[in-house]
């Protein structure tokens, strides 16, 4: 399987850069003998309206993945649940996931009919550049949970 980190805006470099670039590298040294081939963070330009952010987000999108987007609305899970469920999808045979981060105003009426499956990190908002950190660190996380690595500690 093959997971896409798809976000509206460019992340600069500075401390959430570096984290979020940790956990996916993290991700691609544990990921791989479990199935997981490749991580890839593509971020899209942001301005222009939600609509316009929307069009670029679906231009960019896999054809045929599997996508989650990003809400406060959004399905919780715990991460051994989140583990469990993008193992499930790589079982099935999912050839792409693909996480959308959404631009600061939200997401486009043509993102939100095109992916209705919703997760959150809890009913807060957070900033955007946080969001690709613990999305990052989640998708470890969850490779770590299936591989029996000592990382999580519940």
């Amino acid at each position: 399987m093959r997971i896409t980190i798809l976000a509206v805006g460019r992340l600069k470099s500075g401390p959430e850069a570096e984290l979020c670039d940790d956990y996916l590298d993290r991700f691609r040294k544990a990921g791989r003998a479990l199935g997981f081939r490749s991580i890839d963070l593509i971020e899209v330009d942001s301005g222009g309206g939600m609509e316009a952010e929307a069009e670029r987000l679906l231009a960019k999108l896999p054809q045929g993945a599997h996508t989650i987007r990003l809400d406060e609305h959004g399905r919780e899970h715990r991460s051994e649940a989140f583990s469990t469920y993008i193992a499930t999808l790589r079982d099935r045979g999912v050839p792409d996931l693909c996480f959308l981060i959404g631009g600061a105003e939200g997401y486009g009426k043509a993102i939100q009919s095109a992916v209705p499956e919703t997760m959150a990190f809890g009913k807060q908002t957070w900033p955007h550049r946080m969001v690709r950190a613990m999305l990052a660190e989640q998708l470890y996380r969850a490779v770590s949970i299936e591989a029996g690595l000592p990382y999580h500690k519940a």
